[in-house]
């Protein structure tokens, strides 16, 4: 397995990391034996970066990661390395309300991911949205105590602008930015990348697939349960996703010419943005996985570039990445 430095401060990972989010909550049903398998197999592979947040499913993905890492050999659970969103409140019915940054409730959200992981440690901690009634630096603050205590390796940041970023810099170490990119969400592109790339920050890129809708596996005609976020994900909708779908088509026209898949291609493209870019892969079962590492033997040439970039310009998508009351706690553009 490649690996990447996870930015100037952070560690050196698989150069993919496995998001394991859609094994408990927002796309459907998950088999948890097979989730389980999942994350051994990728273990197995040589993937060192597991990611989850301490929200997703309230707590039920940290302890499956948790009770994947039990099962595992010992050589493999010591070379997993875990990196946790936290910060997003939740209710009994599963809604959302906002988002804690305070110093108190962030050791209280790592004392309850430090029991669910069963580890003695996170190696990479971040609240998953900027909190408004929080200075970054207090949240920021926090988690370098948290560091200096041997609680948490390092600190990340999510989906926050080139502001926060610096502003976040200037108070400790910062090893990377967790935010969407892929070949229809390259918001990045502008400011956010620049930035990090100047402070010696690292990019855990999520959302390489767009939640699978440029997989090449997705269809007009699949019925999403209500609980599924792509029910209502803009991008998924009406219009916009025959649209979204036909950037696909275009795409799997250059993928079928090196003889790979749709999602290699789309995967591979993230891999070309730089060394200093992991993507996330949100693989669910092993053979996805399977395809997703696949995407490691892909060499993309000037010309590869260049037609992709004819295929699936810039801004090509259609639809918000998110529904409008969670843009609005991006600190990012779309």
């Amino acid at each position: 397995m490649q690996t990447r430095p996870l930015g100037t401060t952070g560690p050196q990972v698989s150069a993919l990391g496995l998001g394991c989010m859609g094994m408990s909550a927002l796309y459907g049903e998950a088999d948890r034996a097979e989730s389980i398998a999942t994350i051994h197999a990728a273990l197995e592979a040589g993937v060192t970066l597991l990611d989850t947040g301490d929200f997703y499913a309230m707590g039920h993905n940290e302890m499956l990661i948790g009770e994947a890492l039990r099962a595992a050999p010992a050589a493999l659970r010591a070379q997993a390395l875990t990196s946790v969103k936290f910060g997003a409140l939740r209710d009994p019915d599963g809604g959302w309300s906002g988002y804690d940054g305070r110093p108190a409730a962030v050791r209280n959200f790592a004392a309850y991911s430090l029991q669910r992981l069963g580890v003695d440690h996170i190696d990479v901690y971040r609240i998953a949205r900027l909190d408004p009634n929080v200075p970054i630096e207090e949240t920021v603050g926090a988690i370098a105590e948290l560091v200096e205590k041997g609680h948490v390796r390092h600190i990340g940041l999510s989906e926050v602008g080139a502001e926060t970023i610096r502003r976040a810099a200037a108070t400790a170490p910062i090893a990377d930015l967790q935010i969407e990119y892929s070949l229809i969400s390259r918001g990045i592109e502008d400011e956010v990348l620049p930035t990090t790339r100047e402070l010696g920050i690292g990019i855990t890129a999520y959302g390489v697939l767009s939640r699978g809708l440029i997989s090449g596996h997705f269809t007009a005609d699949r019925q999403l349960a209500p609980t599924d976020f792509r029910s209502m994900s803009p991008r998924f909708q009406g219009e916009n996703l025959q649209h979204n779908l036909s950037l696909v088509e275009a795409l799997r026209k250059i993928a079928e010419q090196k003889g790979v898949s749709v999602a290699q291609i789309a995967i591979a493209w993230v891999l070309s943005r730089g060394e200093d870019i992991v993507p996330l892969v949100g693989a669910r079962t092993r053979e996805r996985l399977t395809e997703a590492l696949s995407a490691l033997d892909v060499t993309l040439d000037d010309a590869d570039l260049a037609a992709i970039e004819q295929a699936v310009p810039a801004d090509a998508a259609a639809g918000d990445r998110y529904p409008a009351a969670q843009m609005s706690h991006l600190g990012t553009d779309r």
